[in-house]
């Protein structure tokens, strides 16, 4: 597949079959048995959520090339919610009935426990087993964040951090992850795995971004008037998964 690619939107319609078309994703999902469409769900915020047309031109793709055989999933794992009333909330419940397809709480599935000596902060990480076995389409709705630059295709796997190990007794909240930094929570988890594919919803800049994950999180920056070296997550993300990898001892501290 191409590196990725930026196409003027149209309608989720017109436009979604006719980027992955471009990048030969037909093909692509033809070598895969799992899929998963990973979007952004945010309780009571419509604003930051992936919107449910716009997934379901992902999945109606997905559901027409893939092979006989293979599964498409959407999975999603809330933070301060109960993903399943927020995929019913949503429009995803109906979605998922229209099509026959499952959707998955990775705040209560199976996980596996990785340790990996390039994380940076957490000793081992509880990841959703389902995440591990399929090919993962990451796809937010683009927004500029004050706080942490912006929400794209790599920090939307923060839901894949399950809530039943991640939250504390008292908390509805993933609280376990926040004592360390942003960057840090959205690096270890790539750690695991980084999704093989963004789809990111920048439809109210007027186009669609496609393609790998970090070089199209760049080029949603560049659309939001950021310069991306300045967005931590993004930066340490480029400095650790560089195929020349350089050291990173200065952006840990």
């Amino acid at each position: 597949m191409a590196k990725g690619v930026a196409v003027k939107f149209q309608s989720y319609q017109e436009t979604i079959p006719k980027v992955l078309k471009i990048i030969k994703f037909d093909s692509e999902l033809k070598k895969h048995d799992k899929i998963i469409i990973k979007p952004s769900l945010i309780s009571g915020s419509s604003d930051l959520s992936s919107k449910p047309e716009f997934i379901e031109s992902i999945l109606k793709f997905c559901i027409e090339n893939k092979n006989p055989g293979a599964e498409v999933f959407i999975a999603e794992g809330c933070n301060g919610a109960n993903t399943n009333e927020v995929f019913e909330e949503r429009g995803f419940a109906k979605l998922a009935e229209k099509y026959g397809v499952s959707l998955v709480d990775l705040n209560q599935t199976y996980t596996e426990e990785i340790g990996n000596s390039e994380f940076l902060k957490f000793e081992s990480i509880h990841y959703p087993k389902i995440l591990l076995e399929s090919f993962i389409i990451s796809a937010p709705k683009l927004a500029k964040n004050e706080e942490k630059g912006i929400s794209s295709s790599l920090d939307n796997m923060l839901g894949a951090y399950p809530s039943k190990h991640y939250q504390s007794f008292f908390s509805s909240t993933k609280n376990k992850i926040a004592k360390h930094l942003f960057k840090f929570q959205v690096h270890d988890i790539l750690k695991c795995k980084m999704p093989e594919l963004a789809i990111i919803d920048a439809s109210e800049q007027g186009f669609l971004l496609v393609g790998q994950p970090l070089e199209m999180d760049k080029q949603a920056a560049k659309s939001l008037g950021l310069n991306w070296q300045n967005i931590q997550h993004l930066r340490l993300i480029e400095e650790s998964f560089s195929p020349k990898k350089k050291a990173v001892d200065n952006l840990i501290n």
